[in-house]
């Protein structure tokens, strides 16, 4: 009776993942080109002309303050449990959750972890680029600016770049990166930048940031998605990894159980031929095994004839014509009758 072994949830995932193929023909990788390297660079240049237009206290810092005084969440009210709820689409934790179940249901039925280990890169990226500019920068919200018309730099805080507007940009613009077909990129493009230019507002609404850390999140969020390919390679390696170790994983649980060793077959003696090979000095003799004693042939009960005696019979099916005049063998040819 066969069965079949007992298979954990961790092994019904990976042999999901293991069927063919892991990868279908039609989703390309997003590849670095020439264009994406060229935007890239520009978002960079406007990355650094805002962190340089608020450094130097410049123009940009004082539309910040102006857009505080005129306090948004005073003149429209009537809106403010509403951007209460939508500004939890910026937020890391539902986001991410969110998020990964979509690129789980997608792991499964694509049969590869590309998705998921994207997710998880892009937000390694977000929190080190955004967290190190935050914490470098230093910069206090409007509830707790100090000194009117100040950039408010170097004080300890941690609003600048807003990452509630990053987060939105890379977590729902990972949608638009995997996205299978072109269509489907252009309309999750579209939907993704929606989403995080109204999570950027609702935080200016709320007076949670300036108008310039919304601005420096889009942009740091923005050059996560653009970098992504050249984490691509990375993320293959990891993928490869994750399965060489479950494999490694599966064989120690193999080896735990004892197995039954297969008995070896004999192998094939060579005996030597030729008159004298048995008289030879190079080498040891080669001789055969000895065999046991050969079990008797079973006979019928009753009389028996010889081969001889007995008459040929031509089989049924047999494409060989009869022959009437075949005599039994044994006897002389004389006995044979002529033909006339």
């Amino acid at each position: 009776m066969r069965t079949e072994p007992n298979l954990t949830r961790l092994d019904r995932v990976f042999a999901r993942l293991d069927r063919e193929p892991e990868r279908p023909a039609h989703i390309d990788v997003p590849r670095m080109t020439r264009h994406r390297v060229v935007l890239l660079a520009s978002t960079l240049a406007f990355y650094a002309a805002i962190v340089w237009l608020v450094v130097t206290t410049s123009w940009l810092v004082r539309l910040d303050w102006q857009v505080m005084f005129f306090r948004p969440y005073q003149q429209w009210s009537q809106i403010h449990w509403f951007v209460d709820y939508y500004v939890v689409l910026g937020q890391r934790g539902p986001t991410a959750v969110m998020v990964a179940a979509w690129l789980g249901w997608r792991s499964w039925r694509q049969h590869t972890l590309r998705p998921l280990l994207t997710l998880g890169a892009s937000l390694l990226l977000l929190n080190i680029t955004v967290g190190a500019a935050k914490i470098g920068m230093g910069r206090l919200g409007p509830h707790y600016a100090t000194v009117i018309g100040s950039n408010e730099m170097g004080m300890g805080g941690d609003i600048f770049p807003s990452g509630h507007t990053a987060n939105a940009v890379v977590t729902w613009g990972i949608l638009a990166y995997l996205a299978s077909t072109p269509r489907a990129r252009r309309w999750l493009s579209a939907l993704s930048a929606m989403t995080a230019l109204g999570v950027g507002m609702s935080t200016v609404y709320l007076g949670t940031h300036w108008l310039s850390d919304v601005l420096l999140g889009w942009t740091a969020g923005l050059l996560i998605l653009l970098a992504l390919p050249w984490c691509e390679p990375l993320i293959a390696r990891a993928e490869g990894w994750i399965l060489d170790l479950r494999d490694r994983w599966r064989a120690r649980r193999a080896g735990m159980v004892p197995a039954v060793e297969p008995v070896p077959a004999a192998l094939p003696v060579l005996v030597p031929s030729g008159p004298g090979a048995a008289t030879q000095d190079e080498g040891p003799t080669a001789h055969t095994p000895a065999r046991g004693p050969r079990p008797p042939a079973y006979l019928a009960p009753g009389p028996h004839t010889t081969r001889a005696e007995r008459t040929p019979v031509t089989p049924a099916g047999s494409r060989r014509p009869p022959h009437p005049d075949r005599v039994a063998r044994g006897t002389s040819p004389a006995a044979r009758p002529t033909g006339g």
